[in-house]
């Protein structure tokens, strides 16, 4: 990829501002304000029915706003004349047509942007698909164009990339290379916008989170501080009298379980800090083998911080 060359970092900024979708009486997307900034992944997330598809086709111009709005360098998308050159994007791989070639598809693509058909051979020689360039688009499975919609993305060499759901029917190999490519992206200073579900990639790519639940916002912020803000953290503590350990953390007001079945001598203890833990078992000469404070997973800090914006509940009466 080239990569070469990119604007200063204010050309390469996503605002949003007041954002606001409604279908009638349903408010689909509740004056959401968030900036998306260059040199990092920055993820987006939220329950099923949040919004997050609603607010990236807006952000697009493929849906008008209620009110407010959406700009990427400043202006709303649709003023750019040749839009691959500016902020490349992946809504929907299936959307694509079946009988055209990946390499039509992409040229015609190029053609409209005014973008160098050198550029479709390189394209799809990053994404894995160069053996598959002349092959019929109907006949590709979904990680193949899920390959191929990251290629259209990459084809105009933007500095604002947009991506939803970019790894679904990917294998673990193309999972690997997404989450490579993007790290990459953004070490090249562009700026990568990321909606997925699966929360163990989203940890191991996203520098930066937009979170929001019932189309409005519940938190802008780093990885590591979202997770922070679980109340679920937790402490594994080893010891020979694992046992006694636990009837005295219990008495002490702890909720405590084994933290694995196979090892009777590790527990996982909830409500007691690590220091309490400690002056409990030296004051009754119990000795430990391990003491570690575990902060909450993404995912477990997630579940938490969006239990009341959860619109769809599994097997559970609202």
């Amino acid at each position: 990829m080239p990569g070469r060359w990119l604007p200063d970092s204010v050309d390469r900024v996503i605002e949003v501002s007041e954002l606001t979708k409604r279908y009638g009486s349903k408010t689909a997307v509740d004056h959401l304000s968030f900036t998306v900034r260059p040199g990092q992944v920055t993820g987006f997330l939220g329950p099923n029915g949040a919004g997050k598809t609603t607010t990236l086709r807006m952000m697009l111009g493929l849906d008008a706003p209620t009110a407010g709005a959406a700009t990427v360098n400043d202006v709303p998308f649709h003023s750019h004349r040749r839009g691959l050159r500016h902020v490349g994007a992946l809504l929907d791989a299936t959307q694509v047509h079946g009988g055209r070639s990946a390499a039509a598809h992409l040229s015609a693509l190029a053609r409209s942007n005014g973008i160098a058909p050198s550029r479709v051979k390189e394209v799809l020689r990053e994404v894995g698909l160069a053996d598959a360039a002349n092959r019929r688009i109907g006949g590709f499975s979904l990680g193949m164009k899920q390959r191929l919609g990251i290629a259209t993305a990459l084809l105009g060499d933007p500095p604002v990339l947009m991506f939803d759901e970019p790894i679904n029917g990917m294998d673990p190999e193309g999972v690997l290379w997404v989450r490579r490519l993007f790290r990459r992206l953004a070490a090249e200073g562009r700026t990568v916008f990321l909606s997925s579900h699966l929360m163990s990639e989203m940890e191991n790519t996203a520098d930066q989170l937009v979170v929001i639940g019932r189309g409005r916002l519940i938190a802008a912020e780093s990885v590591a501080d979202f997770a922070a803000r679980s109340t679920r953290r937790s402490v594994v503590v080893g010891s020979p009298r694992a046992a006694a350990l636990a009837t005295l953390l219990t008495a002490a007001g702890a909720s405590v379980q084994p933290q694995d079945p196979l090892n009777t001598e590790r527990l996982t203890v909830a409500g007691l800090a690590a220091d309490r833990i400690g002056a409990l078992a030296f004051d009754n000469h119990i000795m430990l083998t391990e003491l570690t404070t575990r902060t909450a997973s993404l995912e477990e800090a997630f579940m938490e911080l969006t239990a009341d914006s959860v619109e769809y509940l599994a097997g559970q009466a609202r």
